[in-house]
């Protein structure tokens, strides 16, 4: 039953203080799977393009997920939804540490990745609650939960995966996620506004199909070649689709994803910065661990816990750049937050790009980028809850998380096609082969696969540099669709 009245003060510290904790608790998961990539290869005795897909399907259906349970929220209940969402969510990660293959692995991460939709919904029902002159801050929190959700897993999980194994590093999260779910049916109160409507499901599946197609085709061009008959299907196929969904989402009265709010000229901006912010993010979740682990001369030879250690310092950064973020909004408004932190994300590509020949130039490097993105991120929410119309919060942030999903799931695909198309022999170990010793070699990422990362990664700052200049300041009539 949803509530009508005023939230009180305790109500509105409860939500974000919930709210928060769910953020932690699934950036905190998702993290402790970064450090663990390079044990995921020797693991399963498989590739980095191969191994990336444990990223991509978990933020492929998370796509899916935010977007359709957006809008089902809308429908039926925020509170509803989110319980049911971090129960699919609590299963998986109760199965996850069960996987005995990268397939099994794969596919209990593409149901967990549905239950990454509670975070745009956490943000809407922060949204229904929370005072506007109070928003900017609760969105600062919740935002610093995310960085200390991954600074606790890059450390902790590293230690886990190092010290118990990999399958630990869900074994461990799963009395935090029951508690999680036990707190918020006992003290959550929906405030929000249900409106019925129709779910969209073709429009999901016009999303859907195209999205894995085309991040196959990015993820597995360099298997099966860059101009195979195949790949270049899969391109053009998925280009066909989009076009579809868009043309169908246009025209459909009950469209899973509303186009009159991307016509809104701040929501649109919003969601491609996004997009680039998330890209950017998870190009340093997917590199400096492999950088850091892989042994000499490719890497730095360093164990899990060692990389974990190393990013720490950047998740720390982020934590502390949200609530200034919160800040500049607050007197200047979400614009030079975004401004703010795409610089100090350019600063951090470049020098990463140009410096990182020892541990303390990569985590110098890598703090700026945490820096930089903690700025975008709660200056894009910013902009797009207060260009938004509250009864479409949930609906807004769906979409917002779409995007950033695609860019999320493009960082993966791109970051494993270059390190396993720029390689280098490494010597691994020796074999007696009939009484004389051989060296037995293994291909890793070399700095070529490194350095056309981190220049994607600049070009995408740039790119968000110029959305982020075409922003208007949201007005009173702002957020009317």
């Amino acid at each position: 039953m949803n509530n009508t009245g005023t939230p009180s003060r305790r109500d509105i510290n409860i939500t974000i203080a919930l709210m928060s904790f769910s953020g932690l608790l699934i950036i905190y998961v998702e993290t402790m799977i970064v450090p663990a990539i390079p044990v995921f290869i020797k693991f399963f005795h498989s590739k980095y393009d191969d191994v990336s897909w444990i990223l991509t399907a978990y933020i492929i259906s998370g796509t899916v997920s935010a977007a359709i349970f957006g809008k089902i929220a809308d429908v039926v209940g925020k509170k509803k939804i989110f319980l049911l969402l971090g129960i699919i969510y609590t299963i998986a990660v109760l199965f996850g540490g069960f996987a005995t293959t990268l397939n099994e692995l794969i596919a209990i991460r593409a149901v967990q990745g549905l239950g990454f939709g509670m975070i745009p919904i956490a943000f809407a029902i922060i949204n229904d609650v929370v005072p506007r002159e109070r928003l900017a801050l609760a969105q600062g929190i919740m935002s610093a939960t995310f960085a200390i959700g991954s600074g606790i897993g890059l450390v902790l999980g590293a230690y886990i995966t190092e010290t118990l194994g990999w399958q630990y590093d869900f074994h461990t999260a799963i009395p935090v996620a029951v508690i999680l779910l036990v707190l918020t049916y006992v003290f959550l109160k929906d405030y929000s506004h249900t409106h019925r409507e129709k779910i969209d499901y073709a429009g999901v599946a016009l999303l859907g199909i195209p999205l894995v197609t085309f991040i196959f085709a990015l993820s597995e061009g360099q298997k099966y070649g860059w101009i195979s008959k195949l790949i270049i299907s899969l391109f053009i196929f998925s280009f066909i689709m989009f076009s579809v969904f868009t043309y169908f989402e246009s025209h459909y009265k009950y469209a899973f994803i509303n186009m009159k709010l991307l016509k809104v000229r701040n929501v649109i901006l919003a969601n491609i910065i996004g997009l680039f912010a998330m890209s950017a993010m998870y190009f340093l979740f997917f590199t400096v661990p492999t950088l850091l682990q892989d042994p000499a001369p490719a890497g730095f030879g360093k164990t899990v816990f060692d990389s974990g250690l190393v990013l720490f310092p950047a998740t720390v950064m982020n934590m502390v750049f949200a609530p200034v973020a919160a800040r500049v909004i607050r007197k200047k408004g979400p614009k030079p937050a975004l401004l703010i932190g795409l610089t100090v994300d350019f600063i951090g590509f470049v020098l990463l790009f140009s410096f990182r020949s020892n541990i303390p130039e990569i985590l110098f490097d890598t703090m700026f980028v945490g820096a930089g993105i903690s700025m975008m991120l709660v200056g894009i929410i910013n902009v797009l809850l207060t260009s938004t119309p509250r009864e479409h919060a949930g609906e807004a942030t769906g979409i917002n998380t779409v995007f950033r999903d695609i860019g999320m799931s493009i960082a993966p695909a791109v970051g494993g096609a270059l390190e396993t198309m720029y390689t280098v022999p490494v010597v691994v170990g020796h074999a007696d082969v009939h009484g004389a010793i051989v060296n037995i070699t293994a291909k890793f990422p070399d700095s070529t696969a490194y350095n056309y990362i981190y220049l994607i990664g600049v070009i995408f700052v740039i790119f968000g540099f110029i959305f982020t200049l075409l922003i208007k300041k949201p007005d009173k009539n702002s957020n009317e669709l």
